[in-house]
């Protein structure tokens, strides 16, 4: 991801909370044989507590083929997207002064890459389905557990998948959120994404007000 210094983001914290906040990822490796790279959406549980910068956990179907490329070694990029939003020209205050300015997009992502273990075991597949189950269903009222479900259905079901255990080597994080703008324009851009009734602009909005607070 092409990272200029203005737009990159290294504090951890920062990172991790783009992560836990993007819900689906996007999983990309190389094709085995040289072909077009292989890519799956899937949500991916973050421990920052394991490695360097973490470990990531997941699971694809078996009838997916890109488990196969990554069993057989090589490193994987997971992607997590954050708020996104156009930006206008109408925005910026040196409009008014000049006129010379251009449409532009204001992004949060952060790339996680390492290599990739695949669990194909039914125990260990059983613990990593039952960990991102509790961690997605805490939030409701009467959660529900893998151990509701008769246990030969879940041995069955786990027959069809493969666990992804990604351990993060390197982690990238952008943030471009016109930092190489005026202050000016910055504070036209905030105000204009908050007047949206987009909830993704005003997400962008809050993201940029956040930017500026920071030491």
């Amino acid at each position: 991801m092409y990272t200029p210094p203005a737009f990159r983001e290294d504090r951890p914290e920062v990172l991790h909370a783009v992560m836990r906040a993007a819900r689906l990822a996007l999983l990309v490796s190389a094709a085995p044989d040289g072909g077009a790279p292989e890519a799956t959406h899937l949500p991916l549980l973050l421990d920052p507590g394991e490695g360097p910068h973490g470990t990531l956990y997941g699971h694809v179907a078996k009838a997916n083929p890109q488990w196969r490329s990554l069993a057989a070694g090589g490193p994987a990029r997971a992607i997590f997207p954050g708020p996104e939003a156009y930006v206008s020209p109408s925005h910026y205050a040196s409009k008014a002064e000049h006129g010379r300015v251009v449409p532009t997009w204001n992004y949060v992502a952060v790339h996680a890459i390492g290599p990739v273990e695949v669990v194909e075991d039914a125990a260990r597949l059983h613990a990593l389905v039952s960990r991102l189950t509790d961690h997605h269903e805490a939030p409701r009222a009467d959660p529900w557990a893998v151990a509701d479900a008769p246990e030969p259905f879940i041995a069955g079901q786990l027959k069809g998948i493969v666990g992804i255990v990604l351990r993060i080597e390197t982690l990238i994080g952008k943030r471009k959120l016109s930092q190489n703008r005026s202050e000016a324009d910055r504070a036209g851009v905030v105000a204009g994404l908050h007047a949206s009734a987009d909830p993704a602009d005003r997400a962008v909005a809050a993201a940029m007000q956040g930017e500026a607070d920071a030491p």
